[in-house]
């Protein structure tokens, strides 16, 4: 069963009075429990191309069905319901709220959900990344690796049934780097969530299933790791 299913997706931005096309009549489907990498030299179009899968932007043209539902039909908040439901981020700058603690900002996907429990199961997750004794510690006091980890630990909070990471490394030391793959592809097992993974980093890329090759909006290659 595929989980997400893109049709014939383009994005055109108009930049004075040209069109510019950032995505050009992408198609791939990805299969529930499937880890793929999304490939491509900078400004290529892969992270326009996360945004459109994860519902953050809207297309020009064609489709995006996530989990059965076909986003480009949704209102904004129809889409946040949507990535609320089933969606889980890790992005390279991290994201976290700098005036909540570790284990608040892990609690915010599951207060959305209004889960009694938020506050157990964000502590659960923060053990589980290996953060347990930093719960009350802010993003400013915590390293880049660690915030990552608290990023990893809010992404699966909501047992996400697909997670999307853009350069989830990229602002890592290489030793911090491997440790954050293997947490993810650990924890993305365990769950059996489908994982995209928007990377320029080959080594990281072969980790997955399959890899996708982007270059000038349009697809180049798909390749099975």
């Amino acid at each position: 069963m595929n989980i997400l299913s893109i049709q014939d997706l383009s994005k055109t931005y108009q930049s004075g009075s040209r069109k510019l096309t950032v995505l050009d009549s992408v198609n791939f489907d990805i299969s529930s429990g499937e880890t793929i990498s999304i490939v491509g030299p900078s400004g290529s179009g892969k992270t326009t191309l996360l945004g459109l899968c994860a519902g953050l932007d809207s297309a020009s043209t064609g489709s995006v069905t996530l989990n059965g539902e076909n986003l480009q039909n949704l209102n904004e908040d129809q889409r946040a319901r949507v990535r609320n439901q089933h969606v889980g981020f890790i992005f390279q700058n991290f994201q976290l709220l700098p005036t909540l603690t570790a284990l608040e900002n892990v609690m915010v996907p599951l207060e959305l959900k209004k889960r009694k429990d938020a506050r157990k199961k964000a502590q659960e997750l923060l053990e589980k990344v290996g953060l347990g004794d930093r719960a009350t510690h802010y993003p400013t006091q915590l390293s880049g690796g660690e915030q990552q980890r608290v990023s990893i630990a809010r992404a699966f909070a909501n047992e996400p049934k697909i997670l999307f990471a853009d350069e989830p490394t990229g602002n890592l030391d290489t030793e911090t780097g491997e440790m954050i793959e293997k947490l993810i592809f650990d924890l993305n097992k365990e769950e059996g969530t489908t994982l995209v993974l928007v990377t320029h980093d080959l080594e990281l890329a072969a980790k997955t299933q399959r890899i996708i090759h982007i270059k000038g909006g349009k697809i180049q290659e798909e390749a099975h790791a």
